[in-house]
């Protein structure tokens, strides 16, 4: 069991083409979880070039493919509040593994939109599908 949640890095970069039906359809305007090589808006924070994506005020259309490992909980209430507060109706939209029994889970995504991802990703140049499920949340003000 627990290759299900064992991982080398816990980055995994955005298919493109995945991105680009849900771009198609959000507009992302900025990427809060990106390195310089996956990013997928012309604006975004990356750890790799000192931003952390936590600490600043997020805008717009916002993409988040968080890392999965231990600090993904952190993320998803960044996201969560940012959109409960209502200051600048921003939309997020995020990839994350479908980890439905977590904590992250039941106070983060509760409550919005859940987009449930047929079959596994192949996330950036992994010859195999992840070893998860994924899921997408829209987060929007309400």
């Amino acid at each position: 069991m627990s290759v299900h949640f064992s991982s080398k890095t816990d980055l995994h970069a955005t298919p493109q083409e995945f991105f680009d039906k849900l771009n198609a359809e959000f507009h992302f305007t900025l990427d809060v979880c990106a390195t310089p090589e996956n990013a997928k808006c012309k604006a975004y924070y990356s750890l790799d070039n000192g931003d952390d994506g936590l600490l600043p005020v997020w805008h717009g259309r916002v993409w988040m493919n968080p890392p999965y490992g231990r600090e993904i909980g952190r993320w998803m209430k960044k996201a969560h509040d940012t959109v409960l507060s209502g200051k600048g109706q921003v939309v997020v939209v995020c990839l994350v593994p479908a980890r439905t029994d977590t904590k992250w889970w039941h106070e983060c995504v509760i409550g919005h939109e859940v987009r449930f991802v047929r079959g596994r990703l192949k996330f950036g140049d992994a010859k195999n599908s992840a070893p998860f499920p994924s899921a997408v949340v829209v987060m929007r003000p309400k």
